[in-house]
């Protein structure tokens, strides 16, 4: 995958690629040959179903993509140069679709402006995924299997090659770590088309892999997460390699997180830092209250754990909180925050989320939860979240259907960015899944109970 930034010279490319991205999350792309690329399409952009990206009617599906050329960078690929750039969805009545992944991001960003609490919210998000050399999975009324290959120990073909173990890859090296480089191609590209990357590695499970951005204002976050999963799955198959942000792709071994460090600024000064409990002022505990008691309701994690695969992962015994709590240095807790920064430099992690999420709804959702707190004045230790043991009280719902539950419980937070139609389309489709999901008997079962 050959990238580079973008000149702004329209004359040098072929084609301009207007990314838009879907109701999960996904990148869809429409391409424009360059001749037909104007003024007046950058501009007013143009028309498309809007129906078959998950949020919006059929009988109301047309909108309007107008490209986002400061997203813009250029690919070259199969002998052609390629402008890639992130669209906003309008209605054809010219206004910003509110149900938009975008739209919504911006708006929680808008809101926290208005309320005076912050002028920017800053995001560093953490990508957790597997890498399969084969992978095979079929469901019938006939049968049901999945089936995993990886050259790190994993699969029928590597049973008996030298291998170091399946939870045992944290930070391995080569030979050991057969991705090196994978990642190393992956970061290039990221970097190349604006995503700042932290660093990479090898994860706990063997073929599990990360790769960590840096912080970035939320709206961009998003934009790096969608951007950085196209990136990924593109050059692993470019090498023949088979890439999942699935929480939990197998059984007994370590599950993929998206982790979100995060902090609120104002005057380009973040107000978490203090001298409260963790080193942590008022405002990064209220903000942690929102955040944990929203999470607790099932509400947040609606939008930060939206599937029934992600509560495979949210179980007892492994790095996946599993509870509403929070602490200093421990990848227990369901926000942590870090030890090893230094006094003023305050911030916190919310560890609960995975990347089935659409990034956009998860983090303006969590940023809504947060200043929920903060305006309500939550005390997180009232609250009992600074309790690092599991209670019955503080132990997350465990499966989609118990957060959609919450969520149509508690949503009233979420109005300054979210319609309740994109709320009520949400829980619908989330049903649906939880739906096909649960309805069907799993191999498990037979052993059990056949």
């Amino acid at each position: 995958m050959q990238i580079s930034a973008y000149s702004g010279d329209l004359t040098t490319i072929d084609y301009l690629s207007m990314l838009v991205v879907d109701v999960q999350g996904a990148i869809r792309s429409v391409s424009l040959p360059r001749a037909y690329v104007s003024a007046k399409v950058l501009k007013e952009g143009i028309g498309f179903d809007a129906s078959n990206f998950g949020y919006a009617q059929v009988h109301k599906s047309d909108m309007v993509a107008i490209p986002d050329l400061s997203t813009a960078f250029v690919e070259e690929k199969d002998g052609f140069s390629i402008l890639h750039a992130f669209c906003d969805v309008w209605t054809t009545d010219g206004a910003l679709f509110d149900q938009y992944p975008r739209s919504v991001a911006k708006k929680a960003m808008a809101y926290l402006k208005e309320s005076g609490i912050g002028d920017d919210a800053k995001m560093l998000v953490e990508l957790e995924f597997y890498v399969f050399d084969d992978v095979h999975y079929s469901t019938t009324a006939a049968h049901s299997y999945y089936y995993v290959e990886s050259a790190e120990g994993i699969g029928d073909s590597y049973e008996d090659s030298p291998r170091f173990g399946l939870s045992k890859g944290y930070h391995r090296l080569g030979p050991d770590d057969k991705y090196n480089r994978l990642r190393n191609e992956v970061v290039q590209a990221m970097q190349l088309a604006g995503i700042p990357v932290k660093y990479h590695h090898h994860e706990v499970g063997a073929a599990q892999l990360e790769i960590e951005l840096n912080f970035i204002s939320l709206v961009k976050a998003g934009d790096a997460v969608v951007l950085s999963k196209m990136i990924i799955k593109t050059i692993a198959d470019e090498l023949g390699l088979y890439v999942t942000f699935m929480p939990k792709p197998m059984y007994k071994i370590a599950g993929s997180g998206m982790h979100v460090h995060q902090f609120v600024e104002k005057n380009g000064q973040s107000i978490f830092p203090g001298d409260e409990l963790y080193g942590l002022s008022t405002a990064g505990l209220q903000y942690t209250a929102g955040v944990l008691s929203h999470a607790l309701s099932g509400s947040l994690l609606a939008w930060s754990n939206p599937s029934t695969n992600s509560y495979r992962r949210l179980v007892a015994g492994y790095e996946a909180p599993v509870s509403a709590t929070f602490a200093k240095a421990s990848r227990a807790a369901a926000v942590r925050i870090p030890g090893y920064l230094k006094k003023g430099e305050a911030r916190i992690e919310f560890r609960t989320g995975d990347a089935t999420a659409n990034t956009y709804y998860f983090l303006a959702a969590m940023l809504l939860a947060g200043l929920d707190g903060i305006k309500r004045g939550l005390d997180p230790v009232k609250l009992g979240f600074a309790n690092t043991k599991e209670t019955v009280k503080n132990i997350f719902p465990t499966g989609l259907f118990h957060v959609l539950a919450g969520l149509k419980k508690d949503f009233a937070y979420l109005a300054p960015a979210f319609p309740r139609e994109l709320i009520d389309g949400w829980i619908s489709l989330k049903t649906h899944e939880a739906e096909y999901v649960y309805n069907a008997p799993v191999p498990q079962e037979y052993e059990l109970y056949f």
